[in-house]
């Protein structure tokens, strides 16, 4: 036998001579509003122990979610188990609202509540849901650069909920900067990049701890920089950080999200060499040497496209969300290049160097080096 579906006024009717109304929805859902007088019970703790919260198998049971097909199959599991008398309400809470009903919001803790609400479509993911929010907000992100990359990186991470987000950067905004680094304003020309970052990412997220530090990555501070973090994410703009990036994670073991652009175009990778040593490569594997600098010109010396850091920083800020929630296929062992005028991705895989010289099994990290004049030299 079908359900029966009634109208939310045919529901409101009947809750009022005795029938019990139940929202099936998670509580997340329930945060911004619900049908008044229902009980807040998730579908699953109902369907597993019904005899809990049903008074009898013949009490009227009025089910509602968030449009009707979850509280309609809902109701065709408790009806085989045995409770006879269960309804549906057509079109759910959102009917229930279109149709002037009164609605109340659940009592909760403010700051519970500022969770549920902040993070409801997050929630609804099965692949995030509350325990991967958690995980988000327990989680601390290392950011190297507030500029190009740095700013739609910054944003998204911030926005997800990561909970401690250290922003690195030793520059002051320019004007110039502001065709692509959509992080500061005008008002903040001549102030340094990370404090201009932390107000704009505060106002948008006051849960996530952002922590500007201004400061140039050097060999002496990059392992204390890293400490305590789960994940570096490089939006420098030169070799010789990235190198020196790429190394210290390596020896301390921490996924490195990379990404890069110039004029049109740009690539993003994830690099996990110190945690999967002898599988996977790291940026010395991708280039071993780096690029005579007359070949490698920066973005004020060869201009960028202005969209483009921000395709390629939402980009490194996916790669990091996965690798903290531990969800997808990361992009290690993995390079993605896009092409912004054609408007094309390609994916290569480089290989991991078995003669690597920071990973490379059973040979011990041979400490950091002089980047700068590696780089000048061009190898």
């Amino acid at each position: 036998m079908g359900i029966t579906e009634l109208t939310p006024e045919q529901a409101r009717e009947r809750q009022r001579h005795g029938a019990l109304l139940i929202d099936i929805r998670e509580a997340h859902e329930r945060v911004s509003g619900q049908a008044e007088g229902a009980l807040g019970i998730a579908r699953a703790e109902l369907e597993a122990a019904p005899e809990r919260h049903l008074p009898s198998p013949d009490a009227e049971v009025l089910l509602i979610c968030q449009a009707g097909k979850r509280s309609r199959e809902a109701g065709a599991a408790l009806r085989a188990a045995g409770y006879r008398n269960v309804h549906s309400v057509a079109g759910g809470t959102t009917r229930w609202i279109e149709a002037g009903l009164p609605v109340v919001r659940p009592r909760l803790d403010p700051d519970e509540a500022d969770f549920l609400e902040r993070y409801s479509r997050h929630l609804r993911l099965p692949e995030v849901g509350v325990a991967g929010q958690r995980r988000l907000q327990q989680a601390r992100v290392l950011l190297v650069g507030a500029g190009g990359l740095g700013s739609p990186a910054a944003y998204y991470l911030a926005a997800a909920g990561v909970g401690h987000l250290r922003i690195v950067d030793d520059d002051h905004v320019d004007r110039s900067n502001l065709q692509r680094q959509i992080l500061h304003t005008e008002d903040a020309v001549g102030t340094p990049k990370v404090e201009s970052a932390a107000a704009r990412l505060r106002a948008l997220n006051p849960r996530v701890r952002i922590e500007p530090v201004a400061a140039r990555v050097v060999s002496d501070n990059v392992e204390a920089l890293l400490e305590g973090m789960d994940v570096g994410v490089d939006g420098s703009d030169n070799f010789p950080l990235r190198y020196l990036l790429n190394d210290a994670c390596v020896k301390l073991g921490k996924p490195l999200v990379y990404g890069a652009v110039q004029r049109f175009e740009g690539q993003v990778s994830v690099f996990d060499a110190g945690r999967r040593r002898g599988q996977a490569p790291c940026y010395r594997c991708l280039f071993p040497e780096p690029p005579p600098p007359e070949f490698a010109p920066n973005c004020a010396e060869a201009g960028v496209l202005g969209v483009l850091p921000g395709i390629i920083g939402l980009l490194q800020a996916t790669e990091a969300v996965k690798l903290l929630l531990g969800i997808g296929t990361p992009l290690t062992g993995r390079l993605l290049q896009f092409d912004a005028l054609g408007m094309r991705f390609r994916e290569t895989r480089p290989a991991a160097d078995p003669g690597c010289p920071v990973w490379a099994a059973g040979r011990p990290f041979p400490g950091y080096i002089d980047y700068a004049r590696f780089c000048s030299a061009g190898g």
